[in-house]
């Protein structure tokens, strides 16, 4: 006579499934306004330009670190720093902050609250993120227009490194304007889906 190693009144314990996180972050709704350049969605320029602010970004992020930690260990292992460090530092931040701006914003990677918008049909969807680009096209352009003006009233250098504060202003400049042109592209999808709601998602403009 065998017998079960399993008690007849023992419960079988499953181990609890985890859901896929692409559930919560990617949103089908969205997918076709986003830069990816492992698919080569989006034009061709943007992608470029991301993957280019995404090395930029990299390289920016290392010569940090590198200018921090020497300062670091000039003061605890030398008692003696480079005063010229920190105003670098302060410049490389500057610009590390609106480069990775505009490419978080090439992948749609900005924190946004997308509960409602993602369980919406596609073409209202679509009218709602057409609104939003809109939004953000006219704040582009009025941060454009006042970096210009900081641009070229700007004369004065830095105390110790003496490199033009235009130079700084500058980094505001190109991510505004960058954000600016993708918020256009994508108003201009969005247009496309809302004129045409059958229209299958391979055949949008600006894919390829």
């Amino acid at each position: 006579m065998t017998t079960s190693s399993t008690p007849p009144n023992a419960v079988t314990s499953t181990a609890p499934t985890l859901e896929d996180p692409s559930v919560y972050l990617n949103d089908p709704n969205r997918k076709l306004l986003e830069i990816d350049t492992e698919t080569r969605q989006g034009p061709v320029l943007f992608r470029w330009l991301t993957l280019a602010m995404e090395y930029l970004i990299g390289a920016i992020l290392a010569a940090l670190i590198v200018a921090v930690s020497s300062n670091v260990v000039g003061r605890s292992v030398f008692n003696h720093s480079l005063p010229w460090v920190d105003e670098l530092a302060r410049m490389l931040f500057i610009w590390l902050v609106f480069i990775g701006a505009a490419a978080a914003f090439a992948r749609y990677e900005h924190i946004a609250v997308d509960a409602l918008v993602r369980r919406l049909p596609l073409r209202v969807a679509h009218m709602l993120y057409f609104l939003q680009h809109l939004i953000i096209t006219g704040l582009m352009l009025v941060m454009m227009w006042g970096g210009y003006q900081v641009l070229t009233r700007s004369s004065g250098r830095s105390a110790i490194m003496g490199v033009p504060l235009s130079l700084v202003s500058l980094s505001l400049v190109l991510c505004v304007i960058f954000i600016a042109a993708v918020s256009l592209w994508r108003m201009w999808v969005s247009v496309d889906v809302i004129r045409q709601p059958h229209r299958q998602p391979t055949d949008l403009p600006g894919e390829r």
